[in-house]
C-alpha cells in the first residue's frame, strides 16, 4: 500500500514538475527574443537597443500578490543598487496592461523604475505560456541566465548574485 502512494505521490510531482517546463518558452541558455514595447500612443521601444547590456525582464500584474511582493524587493533593493550602471537595464512589464493602467497602479505604489505594457501578452508569449510573476537575466551575450517563477526572498538574493556575476 505504501508503495502505491508513494508512486502516485512520485507521478504527481513529475507531472507538476513537467507542466512548469511546458510553461517554459525560453530557456536558460537560449538567446531571448527580440521584442518592441508598444505604448498606448504608438510609440515604440525596442529589445535590440539593449544589445550588450545585462537585462532584466520582469513580468507582473497588478492584481497578483507574488508580484507586489517581487517588485517590493526590487523597489527597495535592487533597483537602488543597479539603476546608475550603465551595463545594467531594468524592464518591468505589466502583462494585459495598457499604460494607463500601469500609470494609475504606480499613483499607488510609487515605484521609481519605469513599467513597460503589454497589452496583448505578445511580449509575455515570446517568454513563456502562463504563471506571474517571471523573471529572465538576460546576459550582455544575449542568452538568458537566469529565468525564474514566483516570488521568494532566497530565489532573489540569488538573482542579484547572477546579476552582479553577469555585469563583471
Amino acid at each position: 500500500m505504501k508503495q502505491v502512494v508513494l508512486a502516485g505521490l512520485f507521478a504527481l510531482l513529475a507531472g507538476v514538475c513537467n507542466a512548469q517546463e511546458d510553461n517554459e518558452v525560453v530557456k536558460v541558455g537560449q538567446v531571448a527574443p527580440a521584442f518592441t514595447v508598444v505604448s498606448d500612443n504608438g510609440a515604440e521601444f525596442k529589445s535590440s537597443s539593449l544589445q550588450g547590456k545585462v537585462i532584466l525582464v520582469n513580468f507582473f500584474a497588478t492584481w497578483c500578490p507574488p508580484c507586489q511582493k517581487e517588485l517590493a524587493a526590487i523597489q527597495e533593493t535592487l533597483w537602488p543598487k543597479y539603476k546608475g550602471n550603465a551595463q545594467f537595464a531594468l524592464l518591468v512589464i505589466g502583462r494585459e496592461h495598457s499604460d494607463a493602467d500601469l500609470t494609475e497602479y504606480n499613483k499607488k505604489k510609487g515605484f521609481d523604475f519605469p513599467l513597460y505594457p503589454d497589452k496583448d501578452r505578445a511580449i509575455y508569449g515570446a517568454f513563456a505560456k502562463s504563471l506571474i510573476p517571471r523573471t529572465y537575466l538576460i546576459g550582455k551575450d544575449g542568452k538568458v541566465l537566469y529565468a525564474g517563477t514566483g516570488y521568494a526572498d532566497k530565489a532573489f538574493v540569488k538573482l542579484m548574485d547572477k546579476i552582479e556575476a553577469a555585469l563583471k
